[in-house]
């Protein structure tokens, strides 16, 4: 095959790295950075996915400018360690999802989880006078048992929101609702398993990834240079190896360093999800 002569600009795949707990942080930096990709005219998108899933909002609005940006241009996800439930979300915003044999993904389904510390209470002599406009305005508070009817509330949003997934991954992947939902019952699966499920199209490493979006864009995979987009840092935040909410696009750190971010930003996560519909693989 004859490769057309391009620039140097033409020659370069943008690649976009998300990885851990997806929040708010996460859809900054990755809507940012797809703006980058747009403006800059990069021929294909390489999206590396590491990620157990997130916030459901955050997910959502990350798909839906993936889905914007496909129609320009071909977008290759990669699958990497973990790439389930929001990780999953995410990559059906591709036209192609590549994964490693041992990947795990799925997990597709919603989580909502709150707190009930009222035995915790009662023991230390602390109690809440609430007045509120309506029964259920204090709907999951940490200092009272759900009612019956508060569980029939929030298991009806778990549920619309389980159907929202569950079309997503039906209309990206061409599969039946009836089909995605026979796996879709939160239950993990290995990189292998998803293809034999239709849930993802090859098997292969990220360097697979790269030459096929090369391939898709008229490059030569051999030449084609790859560009990690990294967010920028400005002020303070410059002297914190690291550290940026909830994790995101590729930073280089120390391992030390690394790992107190990445705790660091976990309980962030954990705190400020609390009582939200998340699309999140907890194991």
């Amino acid at each position: 095959m004859v490769w057309p002569f391009k620039s140097r600009a033409q020659k370069t795949i943008a690649r976009i790295e998300v990885s851990g707990a997806i929040a708010g942080g996460t859809r900054k930096q990755v809507l940012e950075a797809l703006e980058v990709v747009e403006d800059r005219k990069y021929p294909a998108l390489l999206l590396r996915i590491d990620s157990p899933g997130g916030t459901v909002g955050d997910s959502q609005e990350i798909y839906a400018a993936l889905q914007r940006l496909r129609d320009k241009i071909p977008i290759v996800a990669s699958f990497g360690n973990i790439s389930a439930s929001g990780g999953v979300y995410i990559g059906m915003g591709a036209q192609h999802i590549m994964a490693l044999p041992g990947t795990i993904t799925g997990s597709i389904g919603v989580i909502l989880r709150g707190n009930n510390l009222e035995r915790l209470l009662d023991k230390i002599g602390v109690s809440f006078k609430v007045i509120k406009s309506g029964p259920y305005k204090d709907i999951l508070a940490f200092d009272r048992e759900l009612t019956d009817s508060e569980k029939s509330i929030l298991q009806e949003l778990i549920d619309v929101s389980y159907g929202q997934f569950v079309r997503t991954v039906a209309q990206a992947r061409n599969l039946a609702e009836e089909t995605v939902r026979s796996f879709a019952d939160g239950r993990i699966f290995t990189g292998e398993q998803a293809l034999a499920l239709g849930v993802v199209d090859r098997l292969g490493t990220e360097e697979d990834a790269r030459r096929w979006a090369a391939e898709l864009a008229g490059l030569d995979p051999e030449k084609a240079e790859c560009k990690t987009l990294q967010p920028r840092k400005s002020g303070w935040k410059k002297l914190l190896p690291g550290r940026s909410e909830s994790s995101l696009l590729t930073l280089v750190v120390p391992q030390s360093a690394s790992s107190v971010s990445a705790a660091i930003n976990w309980l962030e996560f954990e705190v400020t999800t609390a009582g939200l519909p998340l699309w999140l693989y907890r194991p």
